[in-house]
């Protein structure tokens, strides 16, 4: 598992070599231009077109697969920035599912791939908070197209080791609520244990254990930004089988406890 700090960051090229699984406490904007990118992300294998503008909290764990040649622009928007626009609750709750938001460019009124040459620049200089209202808006009008029913369907196809791979992911990240072991992920992709996690290792890049773990933190950190809910009802319901564990874990993932990072979050203005 390989973490990034939160960051505003914005980059345009091709997709890079991912050799496992990342994730970083932002929301990731993708625009793709030209080509495609193939994410294992929340148990399942998505396909982000030509012509197509994504949105997904980085901090469930995803892996690039397959990268090719492509043209896209990647934007990182820190967690604390995204919570600090008083997004509906309806918007932040399609944020922070582990699934992305996809729409057509052509259905954002706005020439968006020109917004980002812009901000590019603006982002390495003094114009820094222009960019960010600009991003915002964005944000804004793709999750808008969303609810209009724009957006297209994320596609699951291939065969081989990632499909293995998509059936166990999302076996996980469906069950993480609950004890589940190896052999119980092995079973819903019809493979044997021992070859199971061999397969996992290689398409993911981490441990069946290690994913489910990022599954529960995942929902953790969802339930500490959207209820008031005690340390030890979260670590229950995101499937930490005791509520120290669940410290343990999430003191080494957040560097905080999780009241500390409540505490981060709320005091974010409106």
């Amino acid at each position: 598992m390989q973490d990034m700090p939160p960051a505003l960051w914005v980059r345009r090229g091709s997709p890079p070599v991912m050799e496992r699984a990342h994730r970083h406490d932002d929301l990731e904007v993708n625009i793709v231009v030209s080509g495609q990118l193939d994410y294992l992300l929340g148990g399942r294998r998505v396909s982000i077109g030509p012509g197509q503008i994504a949105l997904f909290l980085a901090a469930f764990p995803h892996r690039l697969i397959d990268p090719g040649e492509a043209d896209v622009c990647w934007v990182h928007l820190p967690l604390s920035t995204v919570l600090s626009w008083g997004l509906g609750e309806r918007d932040i709750g399609m944020l922070l599912r582990m699934q992305p938001v996809v729409v057509p460019l052509e259905d954002v009124p706005v020439r968006a791939v020109d917004l980002f040459e812009v901000w590019r620049t603006e982002l390495a200089g003094d114009d820094a908070e222009i960019a960010l209202l600009e991003a915002q808006a964005l944000v804004r009008r793709v999750l808008a197209c969303h609810r209009a029913g724009t957006e297209p369907s994320p596609s699951a196809s291939g065969h081989g080791a990632a499909e293995h791979a998509v059936v166990m992911a999302r076996f996980l990240a469906t069950h993480h609520r609950r004890p589940v072991t190896v052999a119980d992920a092995a079973g819903a992709a019809h493979l044997s244990p021992t070859y199971a996690m061999g397969v996992f290792k290689k398409v993911l890049g981490m441990t069946v254990a290690d994913y489910l773990t990022m599954c529960r933190l995942a929902e953790a950190k969802r339930l500490l930004l959207t209820t008031d809910w005690s340390a030890a009802d979260v670590a229950h319901a995101a499937g930490f089988s005791s509520q120290s564990s669940f410290y343990v874990h999430f003191r080494r993932d957040a560097g905080t406890s999780p009241s500390g990072y409540r505490r981060r979050y709320d005091s974010v203005p409106d």
